[in-house]
């Protein structure tokens, strides 16, 4: 039994005895007076007027009892959390019910008050986040939509030169595909976010899948000249796979977007009291503590210079796939000097 319970059951029990010792003075007084009345007369008609006089006194007094106990005790607190349902149901999160008790004399109506101010303060929260999710998102969708109205518009010109014509193709191409990825990673985070994910688990081997990930990005890696330094013992892990590669693609993809040309990637893999870790370094821009601390969020980019080249989603991707798969993921960085992004799967056993 909880403390909350215990505390119920207690306040319950006084109760009871509280009625019970008033129906048995009632009851008590009744007896006395009939007594009191036999003692005075004779006339059984008068006693029997007189009985029913104290009758209707004794059942107006227990009636008046139980109406203020019910008003004080049932009718406040109701009326009170019934206007707050009806303001929450209405959309004011910010409706909160004053529990009028202390800790250790809290009632039924008590825990209820708590529990609906609890609810009232997440539900709040989530309209934030609701609010705050769509704004993000419309102004993401605007400028791949902007930039393909405009440039489509521009390739109707029948005196375009053919040069510009394949510059604004090349650029219409970018920009489909950037609103491409921005539904493809919003409809994504809304399966990870409101789906109770059961993923499909199975041996990986880690050092293969690492690898094929890398090849997948071999043309940006070339076009940038791109250092890459690659530590890849074979480890396996019992995970999902399809989740991982959501995983390795964006760490991969993000290091690469801020490595400056001529510049280092790493990616190693290493097993530490029976997990897998693998760290996925740059020598890119780098971000301050600050930054760092809200790099998972969703929309949140901290670089508005590459902004064209992202929509904020990747991090809180694997930030939710890491979570839904039991890991740790952590991220140490330098202004300047580039970020390194370790993550922890547990479960690992080397060949």
């Amino acid at each position: 039994m909880t403390t909350k319970n215990y505390k119920k059951s207690n306040i319950s029990l006084l109760g009871a005895i509280s009625f019970f010792l008033l129906v048995a003075f009632l009851m008590q007084m009744a007896i006395l007076a009939y007594d009191y009345i036999c003692d005075r007369t004779d006339n059984t008609t008068l006693i029997a007027i007189l009985i029913l006089i104290l009758i209707f006194i004794l059942s107006a007094f227990c009636t008046l009892c139980d109406f203020i106990r019910r008003k004080i005790m049932i009718d406040r607190p109701v009326s009170r959390i019934l206007d707050a349902t009806n303001r929450i149901a209405r959309g004011d999160f910010n409706v909160r019910i004053n529990i009028e008790h202390t800790f250790d004399k809290y009632n039924e109506f008590d825990i209820i008050a708590e529990n609906l101010n609890a609810m009232a303060a997440e539900l709040g929260k989530s309209e934030v986040m609701k609010n705050d999710f769509i704004s993000n998102v419309s102004h993401e969708l605007k400028t791949p939509l902007a930039v393909i109205g405009n440039y489509a518009a521009a390739l109707s010109d029948p005196n375009l030169d053919e040069e510009s014509r394949e510059r604004y193709t090349k650029t219409l191409i970018s920009a489909s595909r950037r609103l491409s990825d921005l539904v493809s990673n919003i409809l994504e985070l809304n399966r990870l976010e409101n789906h109770n994910l059961k993923p499909q688990m199975e041996r990986i081997n880690l050092s293969d899948m690492l690898a094929n990930t890398l090849i997948s990005f071999e043309d940006r890696i070339e076009k940038k000249n791109i250092k890459l330094e690659l530590v890849l013992p074979e480890i396996f892990v019992f995970s999902s796979p399809t989740l991982l590669e959501i995983v390795w693609n964006n760490l991969i993809s993000n290091a690469l977007k801020f490595t400056d040309e001529g510049g280092a990637v790493s990616v190693k893999l290493s097993e530490q009291n029976g997990s897998a870790v693998v760290t996925v370094a740059d020598t890119g821009c780098g971000m301050s503590r600050e930054v760092g601390m809200r790099i998972f969020e969703k929309f949140y980019q901290a670089d508005s210079s590459r902004a064209s080249e992202g929509n904020g989603l990747g991090l809180a991707l694997v930030k939710k796939v890491i979570d839904i798969l039991g890991g740790e993921i952590s991220v140490t960085s330098e202004v300047g000097k580039g970020s390194t992004f370790t993550v922890i799967i547990k479960g690992s056993e080397t060949v």
